[in-house]
């Protein structure tokens, strides 16, 4: 009986091989201090950007590894994280307001290897350092700005049905709606009745006024709502930072826990996160002109675009950024210039549709909104400021009437239409957020758990090596170069997942070399008690592997099953360490079984006779 694989059995085992070892190098080569450079708004960032930002780091002595300039960033590598401060510090004072410098850490594969899309994993809060925080959503603000959307629908409602009334205010969680007689009393009723079904309703005939009060289903879609928007606000926040697979998730009923795994600049973070912002479309205001000493007239606002030029827009708002619900770039089809396709809820669409018909040929403006926490330091105290920027990010005149769906046009390049479609999107905060807790995990930490997660990896693999080869001889020889390649293969399915490694992680990897092991000796077992039966070595190799096969295969099998379970009921860590269980189980099953079939063939399956085997 002949123990051999077919050539192109062996040639695709080898290829699989080099494919995990190559894929699997570039965890091993760490990462260097960098400095990201990111564009504000609508500044441009080019090859004239990246040499002006080489001249000016030579200039001041600082000498970087690389200035690279990819997806519209530019990431300096640097030596040390002495000279990463000091180009921080050079390029936020040098290159202004315009753009974004942020801290990181940039992993320094080989550029072959990046050529080939080899990328090592990314490595968790606890492995990598970073900040944690704890932000608990304002559900009380967000229902007052819900309770004031349907306080000024009910206006808007109101005066289209051409019912007087007297005043429509709101009284903490009640929206007061008072009329002057009965009549127009049973008019307004059945006009909020009819358009605004989730308000539930409360005629005081004696006062003629109507309490509306949100439903209690209308107040959970309201704070559900709030906490998904924030979260989705607080993922594009975070490109901002440059944060290799952040972890945002929502806790509880009110509450985002954000984890920025490499982030150094813990103020940049607290600032970016803490951030409040919300969007409003109003009407150029094109009746007055302003002068150099004129003054703003009544019904107006003075606003400045992204240049700084003035521009008077009328004070009522038309919708604000609430009552987006979608938006995407694209390109106009009549003239092929960038436009971003907005699509806005119900009460929403009728306010636009009832402007936009009315002002046809008329200017409209989009004003960014936003509150910023800027931290500074002041005699050697960090100190925290509320600063609100207001800016007008476009100005397009409206051709026709809109509805429920409609473009915005005039933009210059479709990189500003796939930002504006971003910011109408995600821009603005359905709540404003607190930081309840914050925690720093240093870089230095995380380094010491990466060496003991190594160290008790490696020091299990030698334990496991001593014995296999003490006991099994040559066949444990075997044993552990299959298990080496098990580790690889494994280390390079988690790097071209991409694959966030924490500690548990690394617990799952221990978990996996001891598997991969039984299996091992689950074979050569098995060809032991061939041998005592009485048969060839030859056949006690093919006989030993085929019947242990089933076995593995049952183990693993169920093994696999609870490591699913795992994955899909757990969270946070659990799913980490089930994801590197499930994964390793699969890698185990080939390593053990057909590498080591494979290593064994090379040893014993050329010899016509076979004597005896080092088992």
């Amino acid at each position: 009986m002949r123990n051999r694989y077919p050539v192109w059995k062996n040639l695709l085992i080898l290829t699989v091989l080099a494919f995990g070892i190559i894929y699997s190098l570039p965890n091993f080569y760490g990462e260097d201090p960098s400095v990201q450079l990111s564009p504000s708004h609508n500044a441009k960032i080019d090859d004239s950007t990246r040499i002006k930002v080489e001249s000016l780091l030579s200039s001041n002595g600082l000498k970087p590894k690389t200035v690279e300039l990819n997806d519209k960033q530019i990431l300096v590598r640097l030596a040390d994280t002495d000279a990463q401060i000091k180009a921080e510090d050079l390029l936020k004072i040098n290159m202004g307001d315009a753009y974004s410098v942020a801290l990181n850490l940039a992993p320094a594969t080989p550029g072959w290897l990046r050529a080939i899309g080899a990328k090592p994993m990314y490595l968790g809060l606890d492995l990598r350092g970073g900040v944690h925080f704890m932000l608990q959503v304002d559900m009380d603000a967000a229902l007052l700005q819900a309770q004031d959307r349907y306080a000024e629908d009910i206006r808007t409602d109101l005066r289209e049905g051409k019912i007087r009334y007297l005043s429509v205010d709101r009284d903490k969680a009640t929206i007061l709606v008072k009329f002057q007689d009965a009549q127009t009393l049973a008019q307004g009723r059945d006009l909020i009745k009819k358009e605004m079904r989730s308000l539930v309703l409360n005629v005081m005939e004696p006062e003629l006024t109507i309490q509306a009060t949100l439903s209690e289903p209308q107040i959970r879609e309201v704070r559900k709502s709030a906490v998904a928007q924030n979260i989705t606000i607080l993922r594009n926040r975070v490109n901002e930072l440059g944060v290799a697979e952040p972890v945002i998730q929502q806790q509880g009923d009110d509450r985002i826990v954000v984890q920025l795994p490499g982030v150094q600049d813990t103020a940049r973070a607290k600032e970016i996160l803490g951030a409040t912002a919300t969007l409003e479309f109003r009407l150029v205001d094109a009746e007055h002109t302003l002068g150099p000493d004129a003054k703003v007239p009544l019904g107006a606002r003075l606003y400045n675009d992204r240049n700084g030029r003035p521009l008077l827009l009328q004070r009522k708002i038309i919708v604000t950024g609430d009552q987006v619900v979608d938006a995407s770039s694209g390109l106009d089809q009549q003239s092929g210039s960038p436009a971003v396709f907005i699509n806005l809820n119900g009460a929403g669409a009728k306010k636009m549709a009832d402007v936009t018909k009315e002002n046809i040929g008329k200017a409209m403006a989009v004003v960014f909104i936003e509150n910023k926490t800027e931290t500074k330091e002041v005699n050697g105290q960090k100190v925290s400021a509320k600063k609100k920027v207001e800016e007008v990010i476009n100005v397009a005149t409206i051709r026709d009437r809109f509805s429920k769906r409609f473009q915005i046009t005039g933009l210059d390049t479709t990189n500003e239409a796939r930002n504006l479609a971003l910011l109408l999107r995600a821009g603005a905060l359905a709540a404003p957020m607190d930081i309840v807790e914050e925690r720093t995990v240093g870089p230095s930490l995380g380094k010491e758990n990466i060496d003991k997660g190594i160290k008790s990896n490696v020091y299990g693999f030698i334990a496991i090596s001593l014995f296999m080869i003490m006991y099994y001889r040559i066949f444990g020889g075997f044993s552990i170069v299959a298990l080496a390649m098990n580790v690889l293969l494994l280390v390079a399915l988690l790097s071209m997942m991409q694959a966030t490694l924490t500690l548990p992680g690394m617990a799952g990897i221990a978990l996996t070399v001891g598997m991969a092991i039984d299996a091992n000796v689950l074979i050569n077992e098995r060809i032991r008690e061939e041998l005592r039966t009485g048969l060839s070595p030859s056949a006690a190799i093919y006989v030993g592997y085929e019947r242990a096969f089933g076995t593995i295969l049952d183990t693993n099998v169920t093994t696999l099953i609870a490591g699913i379970a795992l994955f899909m009921l757990g969270s946070g860590p659990i799913r980490g360490f089930a994801l590197v269980l499930c994964i390793g189980i699969i890698t185990s099953m080939f390593s053990a079984v057909v590498v080591s079939r494979m290593l064994v063939n090379f040893a014993y399956g050329w010899q016509r006779k076979l004597d005896k085997l080092a088992i």
